[in-house]
Formats: C-alpha cells, sequence, structure tokens
C-alpha cells in the first residue's frame, strides 16, 4: 500500500526527520513545518517505508504538496 503524504498548509518545511529508506509507524513524524511561529508534525499514517521525500529543508509548502511517499 502507497500513502502519499500531503501538506494541508501553506507553511516552510523547517526539519526533516526521516531519509528515504527509513523504515516508519504509523504516527511516527516525517516533518516538521513551520508556520505563524507554531511547528507542525506531519505524521505517517501508515507503516512502511520511506520511499520518496519530495521537499527539503527552507522549502515552502502550499495546500495540497506532495511532502513524501510511504509504501
Amino acid at each position: 500500500m502507497t500513502e502519499e503524504i500531503r501538506a494541508e498548509m501553506v507553511a516552510n518545511v523547517w526539519k526533516i526527520v526521516v531519509a528515504e529508506g527509513d523504515a516508519v509507524s504509523d504516527g511516527d513524524t516525517l516533518v516538521i513545518l513551520e508556520s505563524m511561529k507554531m511547528e507542525i508534525p506531519v505524521l505517517s499514517e501508515v507503516d512502511g517505508t520511506v520511499a520518496k521525500l519530495a521537499v527539503s529543508e527552507g522549502d515552502v509548502v502550499q495546500q495540497g504538496d506532495l511532502i513524501a511517499v510511504v509504501e
């Protein structure tokens, strides 16, 4: 099963916590976004492996932008 993790709001990519190839579990933090001085963790919703990271630290994401793919 492939899960696409997408941004829920416009934000800056503050910190990337995982790397491609890392194993993750449901609820693990993948990326931390920053918006209006608030840190917003982006969580995996499935168990699997990070197949793709579509962002870099410092990027600005728009609502709906792909952040990561977990397989």
